[in-house]
């Protein structure tokens, strides 16, 4: 595996931004991993929770591809959560989970906006 594996833009930017978020919480997520195994796992299959059913809703039809986006919405909300949980218990600081929060924050606006369900 590649350290810095090429990217291939998708040109479907809420996906590139789901990706980027994950690019840039790796740290975090595993510094969180190291110090709460369950929290970091759990974390973790929720960013990609997010940014593989984004992909998949953007080649679905219809309901589903409404489902799909309703789904990363939820993914992205749990995410969130987690790294608040990880603030809470004192593994990480809020200034190192903003930047990654932000990028969230707009993919929840943009998934709102394909018409994912709260």
């Amino acid at each position: 595996m590649q350290a810095n594996p090429t990217h291939r833009p998708s040109g479907f930017h809420v996906l590139e931004l789901a990706i980027q978020a994950i690019e840039l919480l790796r740290p975090t997520v595993a510094h969180i991993r190291r110090c709460d195994r369950d929290l970091g796992e759990q974390l973790r299959r929720a960013l990609s929770s997010v940014a593989l059913n984004i992909a998949e809703g953007d080649r679905s039809q219809g309901g589903h591809r409404i489902a799909r986006f309703s789904t990363a919405a939820g993914s992205n909300g749990e995410s969130r959560a987690a790294l608040r949980v990880a603030v809470a218990w004192g593994y990480v600081h809020t200034h190192e989970i903003e930047a990654g929060e932000a990028l969230l924050n707009r993919v929840a606006a943009m998934l709102h906006r394909l018409g994912a369900l709260r």
